[in-house]
């Protein structure tokens, strides 16, 4: 029922001033025949209803209406000039009928301008028309007759068309706000996409870039020991398999939480924490770094907090194997009041490249300031520094 009515809603909607056209000029006939009488005589010749110069006038009043949506300016100003032709023969109620509607096509349809002028002409019309019934009125009930009868020709259409238009008006408002809330949405979806985009390229780059470059870096140690000592070559060994190990786990458990749906899955695939940071001491003194450690951290740290502050440190130690090998590092981690202090320090060697850093000093600095802290890297005397400070309360 419902796709019919469209489809006959589709079909009407272009011949609606067409159908509109002929049923008034029916209706126009209908009246001229029957023989009402003129209703606006100015007290010249009258012209019988049934003139075929009537149905003339008639005619092209509703050819008018072929352009009330269209022009409906240019419509109303055809109907007004026929109109006061017709005003020397006397005014008959089917071009009334016309031009009321003509009226209010011009206001309901027109434009901003045209609006106005119909309004405001319309009020002088009418203004004027009080006056001279009150001046040629011969008692108290002609005064009043009068005035209803030349108020409602032009006042009636006009605040029908008023109220319709601003009808418009507000429905079209609330589309365009409606089309701007479902518009601000969809920027809102695509800057989340974006965030957790940035947010997996982080943990995927923490990954790569830290276990696999360990992994890389004393793999090619060991294949240097041609003859080297058995013990540490066990030892580098056995870092590279705990890189490993360590960064299939995080694989696994980065995979299994990108296809679940379920946010228990989170409880499954804990992310690393500051307790955690023995491996990795461990596995930069196995790639050759001399690394001192001063973690103090007792109290309960916010999840993102403790994992932003463990992949920092993660990061600023895969930089200073792969930019200072052989070098000597401190890893320092402790609170100061409501904040945790990371701070991160490498002698620069001769091969120690500054801003080599690459990708990972922006993901270490986003880190910080996702979680509302800050980091700076950089010279610092003749080594290299990398501190973050981080709110440990209330993130």
């Amino acid at each position: 029922m419902n796709a019919w009515l469209e489809r006959l809603f589709a079909w009407a909607g272009p011949r609606v001033p067409v159908m509109q056209a002929v049923l008034l000029f029916g209706i126009g006939t209908v009246i001229l025949a029957a023989g009402v009488p003129v209703l606006v005589d100015l007290g010249g010749d009258l012209l019988p209803p049934t003139s075929p110069l009537r149905l003339c006038t008639l005619a092209v009043l509703c050819g008018a209406e072929l352009l009330r949506q269209r022009a409906p300016g240019v419509a109303l100003t055809i109907a007004l000039v026929v109109g006061g032709v017709e005003l020397t023969f006397g005014v008959t109620l089917a071009t009334l009928l016309v031009v009321t509607d003509l009226l209010f096509a011009a206001t309901v349809f027109g434009s901003r301008r045209t609006n106005q002028l119909v309004v405001w002409g319309s009020g002088a019309v009418v203004l004027v028309l009080v006056v001279l019934s009150i001046m040629t009125a011969h008692g108290l009930r002609d005064v009043v007759t009068g005035i209803l009868q030349v108020c409602s020709l032009p006042l009636i259409p006009v605040w029908w068309g008023m109220n319709v238009r601003h009808h418009r008006e507000a429905a079209a408002a609330e589309r365009a706000r409606a089309d701007q809330l479902a518009r601000i949405a969809e920027l809102d979806r695509d800057a989340a996409v974006q965030a957790e985009r940035a947010r997996m390229a982080r943990d995927l780059h923490d990954v790569i870039a830290g276990h696999l470059s360990a992994i890389a870096i004393q793999s090619e140690a060991v294949l240097s020991m041609v003859d080297g000592d058995p013990v540490a070559m066990r030892r580098v060994l056995k870092s590279v398999r705990e890189n490993s190990v360590q960064s299939l786990t995080e694989m696994r458990a980065m995979i299994h939480l990108l296809r679940s749906s379920d946010e228990s899955a989170v409880e499954h695939t804990a992310p690393a924490r500051l307790r955690d940071i023995a491996q990795l001491l461990e596995s930069a003194r196995a790639a050759g770094l001399v690394v001192d450690a001063d973690t103090n951290v007792d109290a309960e740290l916010p999840v993102a907090v403790d994992l932003s502050a463990y992949r920092i440190v993660q990061e600023a130690l895969t930089n200073a194997v792969k930019h200072a090998p052989g070098a000597r590092a401190s890893v320092t981690v402790g609170r100061r009041e409501s904040t945790l202090v990371v701070e991160v320090v490498n002698e620069r060697t001769d091969s120690f490249v500054e801003g080599g850093v690459g990708r990972g000093l922006l993901n270490m600095r986003e880190r910080a300031q996702a979680v509302g802290g800050m980091l700076v890297a950089g010279p610092h005397e003749r080594m290299w520094r990398v501190r973050a400070e981080l709110p440990a309360e209330g993130t």
